[in-house]
């Protein structure tokens, strides 16, 4: 008996969701057209970068720029110090974070909801409206030309957001799993370390991501808090050192900018899947 021959239906994109794509290529496009522009231009020489009629593509790609950053003396100094502010912000802010939304999720106690309506009010203040009384503030400890004065403000700006994010994988974890593990004689310490934060670590991944990312392009407290020791300075002060007003040298700028944005694309590759997992916001039960 001969079957009739089933041609494979040819797959039709609903209008919707051609558009969709569509719309989200463009604005990918959008998104990543600055970068490459600042890419390009670190590897332009100086005559096409200052042409009246810049191109969006060079024929001759020249070191140049680079060889000006890596030449600068002091750009070793501003890239670790870039790295230890940053790193120490990340780590401090993820712990100080998990067990703070540990704290407001598992215990109940006095004014527990104020205290999560003034993690959001924290947000809603503008960075900016803060520099002089924190300026004031780092005068008065003696941290001024320190990098106490970079880390302890960026811990603190990065604390609300991480708690209330935390908040909620720390209450997608159930109950029934803490009951067990201390019927089964685990303390409340092991519980917390080795049950509680395996399960949230995705979630401290997303919060870490967005402090390491606002740390390390912080130019704001860098230029208000490290007044005359610049050997305390980072990596975004030493992008002046190539603006001048009467003859800024943009290859530079470009080139430190793209050597500053490397070590923010190499977190990202690093935990981009716990990234993915952490922005999906749950733990199973």
């Amino acid at each position: 008996m001969n079957l009739p021959l089933r041609l494979p239906r040819a797959r039709v994109r609903r209008p919707w969701r051609l558009a969709a794509e569509t719309s989200a290529l463009l604005i990918a496009v959008v998104v990543a057209f600055p970068l490459y522009w600042m890419v390009l231009s670190a590897f332009k020489p100086a005559g096409e970068i200052e042409s009246s009629e810049p191109r969006p593509w060079t024929l001759a790609p020249t070191l140049d720029s680079f060889r000006r950053v890596f030449g600068q003396q002091e750009f070793g100094r501003y890239f670790l110090n870039s790295l230890l502010v940053a790193g120490t912000v990340v780590v401090v802010s993820a712990l100080i974070a998990f067990l703070a939304a540990t704290a407001v999720t598992r215990f109940r106690f006095r004014f527990r909801t104020t205290l999560l309506i003034m993690f959001l009010v924290a947000q809603m203040v503008p960075v900016e409206a803060l520099t002089i009384p924190l300026f004031f503030l780092m005068r008065d400890a003696g941290q001024l030309n320190t990098l106490g004065s970079l880390i302890l403000p960026h811990i603190a700006f990065s604390l609300p957001f991480a708690i209330w994010m935390l908040r909620g994988f720390v209450k997608a974890v159930p109950e029934a799993l803490e009951e067990a593990a201390y019927m089964d004689g685990a303390s409340r310490s092991r519980f917390l370390w080795q049950i509680l934060f395996p399960l949230v670590f995705p979630g401290l991944v997303a919060t870490s991501v967005f402090s390491f990312i606002s740390t390390w392009n912080d130019f704001l407290f860098a230029k208000s808090f490290i007044i005359s020791d610049t050997s305390q300075s980072t990596l975004p002060m030493a992008l002046l050192v190539f603006y001048k007003p009467d003859d800024p040298d943009w290859g530079g700028v470009m080139a430190g900018s793209t050597v500053m944005t490397i070590p923010v694309l190499v977190f990202f590759v690093l935990v981009q899947r716990r990234l993915v997992s952490g922005l999906g916001g749950a733990v199973k039960d």
